[in-house]
């Protein structure tokens, strides 16, 4: 097994929050819908027990709100296949397909969000995928040492 890895997945809390995460069967879900590639790798590269930062976006203010850890290594995204779904892909086949998923489980929600702009003032986060300019990716990849800072962060 691997050395640990971490990530941070994005989701607009009117579309998915941490509280849907925690109100779920078994306090876990899959991570569908993804439609960029990039995005898609790195969900492929996920591997179970993996950490991952759940982050609120398209929201006032956008925040990392909670962890949780990924508990499948990718397989198909259903979604893709599904003509009445906003992410059927006409251009996926079953006997190819291009879109993965994960499934993710709640560990915690943090006392207070993490804002986006108090991340931004942190020296040590300045290499951060999120904070980088243009960053538009769903599911992004979180160093050793970003991780533990932000987990400083949120004791505090």
């Amino acid at each position: 097994m691997g050395a640990q890895r971490y990530w941070l997945m994005k989701s607009e809390p009117t579309a998915f929050s941490i509280d849907d995460l925690i109100r779920a069967p078994n306090h876990a879900t899959y991570w569908d819908g993804v439609r960029n590639y990039q995005a898609r790798n790195f969900m492929r590269s996920m591997a179970v027990g993996d950490h991952v930062l759940f982050y609120h976006s398209n929201t006032d203010p956008p925040a990392v709100v909670g962890i949780a850890e990924v508990v499948t290594t990718a397989y198909p995204d259903s979604t893709q296949f599904d003509k009445k779904d906003k992410h059927y892909d006409p251009e996926s086949k079953p006997s190819k397909p291009r879109w993965d998923m994960v499934d993710i489980r709640f560990v915690r929600k943090f006392v207070r969000p993490l804002t986006l702009d108090e991340l931004r003032k942190e020296p040590t986060l300045k290499g951060m995928v999120l904070l980088q300019k243009g960053s538009r990716l769903s599911v992004q990849p979180v160093s050793p040492l970003e991780w533990r800072h932000i987990m400083k962060l949120a004791e505090d």
